[in-house]
């Protein structure tokens, strides 16, 4: 009875840190989220020896930014956040209208607090998009995750390239690194998406811009990440 009481509260608990965390982005809309999102990739790349390696930008094939994302914690915490998609048009250079995630991932311990941290991960291979672009798919499990390597001078030519579907970073207060988000799973906002662009779409359909072309609020996000990630022609 004892351990049936415990597991019930143990769920609780996970809801309860899921719901407040979803509860820190009720004030949010769509277009605030782009502006974050864009100002997240000018401010880490900013300082070149502390940003993300220009070279692997240029060979990524999507790119991932949560700004803000929340992590509410109260005896079991939960990371909650929302974001947005971009990738490579058929072209190679220039980028697709963003698509909207939703990042979901448990960590369990006795916590007390709360913090928010900007992520952003780099999809360097064709196999990574697809599961980008899937229902669902959790980091670690479903595609292959590492810790992205910072810096102007940090080489580019590195096994990561070669092995890892998705390099990812993490910012909190101020300190820019590398960090492996295993276990977070990612999945569609749907209803952001539908905010953004006035009709139900799929994440792949804005990507591939079979259905949509950018939106407003989405400019300066796609500016910001052109100036960053042209590739030499």
């Amino acid at each position: 009875m004892k351990l049936q009481k415990l597991r019930k509260l143990g769920f609780c608990c996970i809801g309860a840190g899921v719901l407040s965390a979803g509860m820190l982005f009720a004030g949010e809309n769509a277009a605030s989220r782009l502006k974050a999102s864009a100002n997240v990739m000018k401010e880490i790349m900013a300082t070149p020896d502390q940003a993300i390696p220009q070279e692997l930008l240029q060979s990524s094939q999507c790119v991932v930014i949560v700004p803000g994302m929340k992590k509410a914690a109260f005896i079991i915490g939960a990371k909650y956040g929302k974001g947005f998609i971009l990738c490579r048009k058929a072209s190679g250079n220039g980028w697709s209208a963003p698509a909207a995630i939703m990042v979901e991932g448990g960590s369990f311990g006795f916590q007390i607090g709360g913090s928010e941290t900007d992520v952003v991960m780099l999809v360097m291979n064709s196999g990574g998009v697809e599961k980008l672009l899937s229902s669902k798919f959790t980091l670690g499990a479903d595609a292959s995750v590492a810790a992205g390597p910072v810096g102007r001078t940090a080489s580019a030519n590195t096994d990561l390239q070669l092995n890892a579907e998705i390099l990812s970073y993490s910012r909190s207060r101020g300190l820019f690194a590398g960090v492996a988000l295993n276990g977070a799973t990612l999945r569609p906002d749907e209803d952001t998406n539908t905010e953004l662009y006035g009709d139900k779409v799929t994440n792949r359909e804005i990507v591939t811009g079979t259905k949509t072309k950018k939106s407003s609020a989405g400019t300066k996000l796609t500016a910001a990440m052109d100036k960053y990630s042209i590739r030499n022609k």
